[in-house]
């Protein structure tokens, strides 16, 4: 579950999936969330939404349908409509940004 991810992570890292787990949490409250592919993502009516994964040199919040959001904090991920933020510290994540995003991601899903 994402208490065992957390827990697998260094403490640096840990503190920012912590705090991406509970903006997430409170702000997506009908969302399900799982561990998928290996990391967490939050799931709408059985659409991956959002989710977060530790990459070599930052923890990466990924939305499914972020290139759609119109925010120019997120940068487009892959060839379809994924855009992402990375973080190196929890002391980087705008809470009320992340907000933001997490009030589109749930109205605009692809």
């Amino acid at each position: 579950d994402i208490r065992e991810y957390h827990a697998a992570l260094a403490e640096s890292d840990q503190a920012i999936c912590n705090t991406l787990a509970t903006v997430i949490d409170k702000n997506l409250k009908d969302a399900e969330c799982k561990i998928w592919h290996a990391h967490p993502v939050w799931f709408l009516a059985g659409n991956p939404i959002v989710g977060y994964s530790k990459l070599k040199d930052s923890v990466r919040l990924l939305f499914w349908s972020g290139q759609s959001f119109g925010e120019p904090d997120l940068q487009p991920e892959g060839k379809f409509k994924a855009a992402e933020a990375r973080y190196t510290d929890a002391k980087q994540i705008d809470k009320k940004l992340l907000k933001r995003w997490l009030t589109k991601a749930h109205a605009i899903q692809w």
